[in-house]
């Protein structure tokens, strides 16, 4: 077995971090928030997962940026704003959402940036993305401050309350069920690498 610790890994026989590349697939978390300067943001988080169920609870990671206060956008707009959305990302979206992934200024309005429209939320100010499969309203929970090698650049977790959840009937079974293989949510894998979900199996819970 081949050990290394995350610090101090060689880089001759490790190029590049493989800790992403095993913790996979992750689910994206499209994330978009309005800030208090009414400026809409949108940006994917690979760092992101359901973490409860009742009530329901999502939480995504950033890690820092090169803003005064150190805050990514999206930290800063549910932060301060105390919510955001979560928007499924699904094939037909792949390119859109990779474009957001782009460094862009907290002036910017993602959503004109890479050409997407904004549907209005029920119940939190942030707008969701238009064609997106689903969404998922939320109410910021919590920010909780994670190790950082620069506390200039903090990494955090925002944990939200989902209290709506808006669902295209498109992607409904005739049992009420959501099908993945009619949308294919992308996921995040290691380094540039992505993939879609299109096979699946199921096996009940053992008695």
């Amino acid at each position: 077995m081949l050990f290394y610790k995350p610090e101090a890994r060689d880089r001759s026989v490790l190029p590049h971090d493989p800790l992403k590349a095993l913790v996979s697939p992750r689910p994206i978390g499209w994330i978009s928030t309005l800030g208090t300067d009414g400026v809409a943001n949108l940006a994917p988080f690979s760092f992101f997962n359901m973490v409860a169920n009742t009530p329901p609870v999502v939480m995504f990671c950033t890690n820092g940026a090169q803003r005064p206060d150190g805050r990514k956008d999206s930290h800063r707009n549910a932060q301060d704003t105390g919510e955001f959305v979560v928007n499924v990302v699904s094939e037909a979206q792949f390119e859109a959402m990779h474009a957001s992934s782009a460094s862009f200024g907290p002036e910017i309005d993602e959503f004109e940036a890479v050409g997407l429209e904004k549907l209005p939320s029920n119940l939190v100010k942030a707008p969701r993305v238009k064609g997106a499969p689903a969404h998922f309203e939320c109410k910021t929970h919590q920010v909780v401050a994670l190790p950082s090698p620069d506390p200039k650049v903090p990494n955090v977790i925002v944990i939200g309350v989902v209290i709506g959840v808006h669902i295209d009937p498109a992607i409904l079974n005739g049992k009420g069920l959501v099908d993945v293989t009619r949308y294919n949510p992308v996921a995040r894998l290691g380094y540039f690498d992505y993939t879609t979900v299109r096979d699946l199996f199921s096996k009940v819970f053992p008695a």
